[in-house]
């Protein structure tokens, strides 16, 4: 397949862009495989580009229920950051961070990162106090982190309420400069596409009903479109990976699968060049190219695997943002949708071998599952390809819930909702 370059656009649009090939091929499966990736994601796709890019293994098959990024890499609010406080979740972000510094390069393929900065707001002095350590736990790690204050933030963001009036008022915030955004959907194609050139074929429509095993080993999976066998078998599918483990016989998984939210406002004018987060509830947003207010909030609080949400949370999303921007009240949404996220118990990802011979298992993103994108698919295929987790992913084992050895972040306990 050719590469996207200034000259095959001028090529093809001299020729009426009548010789673009397609980006990916829609293959028939075949029998068996080296390895297949369950979930046409962003985690399983990106996890098949780096199995053939880094590790040499191409004789690869990603299975997709629906259309290609019809989950969770097309229902989010597009953010990129890595600040975090605890050092293992740091270091894998960070990680994630880098790779999508480059990630339009090696892909060959526009993802639109925008790097414009991500603001956590505090609005009491104890807030302000937490960031501050935050901060200093980023810096300690070699991540970017800036304390700004309100003065600082009322230049940065002019249409926040700054006044000591507000029900909120602002004490200060954290910032990190090289967190941003990325165009969801572009991502997903991007690896896509990139897999696909490297001999990984993707097949959509093709829903796992069953797991085929000699013994305890997984050897293949039942499909709607036949029996494929294969050495590996990944398993990739965020809020649906408690129903899918339950076809391998495994009833019980550390996670819980809520509906998150997110909505898009009519175009306005640029006046948000950052991405902002809400101290006093869970609220964040930012501004598309194309003028939307792109913004979410908390989870609804039952457990579904519908991907829309319910009138509550969009009232409580809402008056957060009113509470920060009250001159967005006349504005109009266009539209809302919701994506089911795999809450683990402790708000940090699985990245594991097993739990069954000849399975791999990637879930438990809860809130930050678009962000880890590409750190997520190069940890997974690094963990495939060996047998052995690579270093950044090395503490997200599936047994750290009963060893006790839990990565909590938020510092919640073991509630998966509140993470």
């Amino acid at each position: 397949m050719a590469e996207y370059s200034a000259f095959s656009l001028l090529k093809n649009a001299l020729s009426g862009n009548r010789d673009w090939k397609p980006a990916w091929r829609k293959p028939s499966p075949k029998a068996s495989y080296d390895v297949i990736v369950i979930g046409g994601g962003g985690h399983g796709l990106s996890t098949a580009y780096y199995l053939a890019k880094e590790f040499g293994i191409t004789n690869v098959a990603v299975l997709e229920k629906g259309y290609l990024g019809s989950g969770n890499v097309g229902r989010n609010t597009t953010a990129v950051r890595s600040n975090y406080l605890l050092p293992q979740n740091t270091r894998f972000y960070e990680h994630s961070m880098k790779m999508w510094e480059n990630l339009s390069h090696d892909l060959n393929y526009n993802v639109m990162f925008s790097q414009r900065g991500v603001l956590n707001l505090a609005h009491t002095p104890g807030q302000l106090d937490d960031l501050a350590r935050k901060g200093n736990a980023m810096r300690h790690l070699g991540v970017d982190a800036e304390l700004m204050t309100p003065a600082e933030i009322g230049r940065r963001v002019p249409g926040l309420d700054m006044s000591q009036s507000a029900r909120f008022p602002i004490y200060g915030g954290l910032m990190q400069e090289r967190a941003g955004t990325a165009r969801h959907d572009a991502v997903a194609w991007g690896y896509a596409r990139g897999a696909d050139r490297r001999g990984v074929e993707i097949i959509e429509n093709c829903e796992v009903t069953g797991f085929l095993r000699d013994g305890d080993r997984v050897i293949g999976v039942s499909t709607s479109r036949g029996e494929i066998r294969a050495k590996k078998v990944a398993v990739a599918v965020a809020g649906s990976t408690g129903r899918v483990m339950q076809l391998a016989g495994i009833d019980r998984m550390p996670i819980e699968s809520h509906v998150l939210q997110a909505f898009v406002s009519e175009s306005l004018k640029p006046f948000l060049d950052t991405v902002l987060t809400f101290g006093m509830g869970h609220f964040y947003v930012g501004q598309s190219d194309k003028g939307g207010l792109v913004y979410g909030g908390d989870l609804d609080g039952y457990n579904s695997y519908a991907q829309r949400g319910s009138l509550p949370i969009v009232e409580e999303v809402m008056s957060e943002m009113l509470a920060l921007f009250p001159s967005l009240a006349p504005v109009r949404v266009l539209r809302s949708w919701g994506g089911v996220c795999d809450m683990s118990m402790d708000g940090s990802p699985i990245i594991t071998t097993g739990p069954l011979p000849g399975m791999y298992l990637n879930c438990g993103w809860c809130y930050g599952g678009f962000k880890a994108t590409p750190a997520s698919g190069f940890c997974f295929a690094h963990t495939i390809a060996k047998d052995a987790p690579h270093e950044f992913n090395a503490p997200f084992t599936l047994d750290r819930f009963s060893r006790g050895t839990v990565i909590d972040d938020k510092g919640q306990g073991p509630t998966p909702r509140m993470h």
